[in-house]
């Protein structure tokens, strides 16, 4: 018989119904939704798992599939208890979402993607391959972030000296785990489980993403029945860009499933 997924290191807060959330590519779980866990954690009990090789998760050998990762993320809501919870994805993580709710549709009660990977972009695998030759070239790297994962105006509109700073902070060791995230994230396809989809599902476009291009985020919308589509103005780093407004749009997603 197959060995029961292992759960990921994960944070945990809150009380009340489950909220899974699933981090981006070379983030973990306190980089990509720290700042919201607070306020989420009001209304749900949270959990974020960390990627092998991200946050408090150590590395692995190997080269995970989406399904693996999938069953992975469920294992950890296994562990805190989770019979069925709303699940929240960002990038890579949003692919990860849509094959979980496929594989288990009664364990996931609504979904919302953020800045998503839905697949079949060329661009985005080169780009995802770039990132993954860059991981030995700190300076590098940190400029390609500056010039394609942060949105134009966020960085048009720092000064100088900040901008010299956060290139800098840039050049800090990277997560274990970011090639193979990147790979990952580059291979992903979910195009066609979309269409199974049939939980309340928003989908929140960042408007300015060149690293996950709008174009990826439609094709979620469009192809999940019934999905909401809704904009923020921001590159692909919401929570550090456009941190109140992103705010904004989840806690009025899990108000709304409640008062539904």
């Amino acid at each position: 018989m197959p060995s029961t997924p292992a759960p990921l290191a994960r944070i945990v807060q809150g009380s009340g119904p489950g909220l899974l959330l699933a981090h981006g590519a070379g983030g973990s779980a306190r980089d990509n939704w720290g700042p919201l866990l607070p306020d989420l954690a009001v209304h749900r009990t949270v959990v974020a798992p960390d990627y092998p090789g991200s946050g408090d998760s150590p590395s692995e050998p190997g080269r995970p599939t989406l399904d693996e990762l999938a069953e992975r993320l469920v294992a950890t809501a296994d562990a805190e208890g989770l019979d069925t919870f709303d699940l929240a994805g960002y990038s890579l993580g949003a692919a990860a979402a849509v094959r979980i709710a496929t594989r288990h549709p009664e364990r996931v009660r609504s979904l919302l993607l953020l800045a998503g990977v839905a697949g079949g972009s060329a661009r985005m695998r080169l780009l995802s391959e770039l990132i993954v030759d860059l991981g030995e070239r700190p300076d590098d790297l940190a400029r390609l972030v500056l010039t394609v994962v942060l949105g134009e105006t966020w960085v048009d509109a720092l000064p100088a000296e900040q901008l010299a700073g956060l290139q800098e902070a840039l050049k800090s060791p990277l997560p274990d785990g970011i090639r193979q995230q990147f790979r990952l994230a580059g291979e992903a396809d979910v195009r066609a489980e979309l269409a199974a989809i049939a939980v309340p599902t928003l989908v929140v476009s960042t408007a300015e993403d060149m690293l996950v291009p709008p174009s990826q985020h439609r094709l979620l919308a469009e192809g999940i029945p019934g999905a909401r589509f809704v904009r923020l103005a921001s590159g692909h780093l919401p929570v550090v860009e456009a941190l109140p407004e992103l705010r904004a749009v989840m806690l009025e997603f899990v108000k709304g499933l409640d008062e539904g």
